[in-house]
């Protein structure tokens, strides 16, 4: 059974927890967004086409919408599970009756909710430069959510594993940041040589990104539908594997 009232209540916690310093954690992304467009925006918007009809900074904006949304999702879920880990109050959720999905549900919902926040904010900020218009808006919704949870929960088994901050952030600087460069976020994989396209479609992080785009254009390098399938069987996969570790109390019961 899960504990939707103890599920509910640290949810509230988490969401609390990163919006008392919303500066750092919302505000301080959407400049860093704001950057990347300004100057990637500025020195290629005359040299590269990648749709007809779609500027290169509106093409730019989706990538680094869902860019925010990714890396902040991760960063939520992780680095509350580390500092609760290191600090010692994480003592205080495991003397409680909470089961391993509350936990699950708590964490990586608030871990959408600061992605969206934030991807919300980039958007909001960005379309003054260069509107991208919104051709179909669930397609960018449903890969926003998924994208969200999926990192939300990669960052819950990544905050299980890492006992040091130093841990964490070889985590994150290793694996989730070039992930999610090489996903397509500044170019179309059709503009790359024929190997780097093959190991492109081997990354989920591209399925992710290039899906919440087709929601902007309507116009995407894959199916809309393939990039649903892998990011839906891909969560599938990741929260299997979150929920097993947070029943066994992996390196948290110790």
């Amino acid at each position: 059974m899960i504990d939707l009232a103890g599920a509910r209540t640290l949810f509230y916690k988490e969401v609390l927890r990163f919006w008392k310093v919303s500066f750092q954690t919302v505000a301080a992304p959407v400049l860093t967004a704001m950057l990347y467009l300004l100057i990637f925006g500025h020195v290629l918007e005359d040299h590269v086409k990648v749709y007809e009809q779609v500027g290169y900074s509106s093409f730019l904006i989706p990538g680094l919408v869902m860019m925010s949304v990714l890396q902040n999702a991760f960063a939520n879920s992780s680095s509350s599970l580390i500092q609760s880990k290191i600090t010692g109050n994480l003592v205080f959720l495991l003397v409680t009756p909470l089961s391993h999905w509350a936990w699950f549900l708590a964490y990586v919902g608030a871990s959408v909710v600061r992605g969206l926040a934030v991807g919300a904010g980039v958007l909001l900020v960005t379309v003054w430069f260069a509107p991208p218009g919104l051709a179909q808006p669930l397609w960018a919704l449903v890969f926003a959510i998924l994208g969200a949870a999926l990192m939300g929960t990669l960052g819950l088994i990544a905050g299980l594993w890492a006992e040091k901050f130093d841990q964490m952030a070889a985590f994150q600087n290793f694996i989730v940041m070039p992930m999610t460069f090489l996903a397509g976020v500044f170019y179309s994989i059709h503009s790359l040589p024929a190997f780097w396209q093959a190991a492109s479609h081997l990354n989920p992080f591209f399925y992710m990104i290039d899906g919440f785009r087709h929601g902007f254009f309507g116009v995407s390098d894959v199916s809309p539908w393939l990039s649903l399938a892998v990011v839906g069987g891909s969560l599938a996969i990741v929260a299997t594997v979150c929920l097993r570790l947070l029943a066994s109390g992996y390196k948290l019961r110790h």
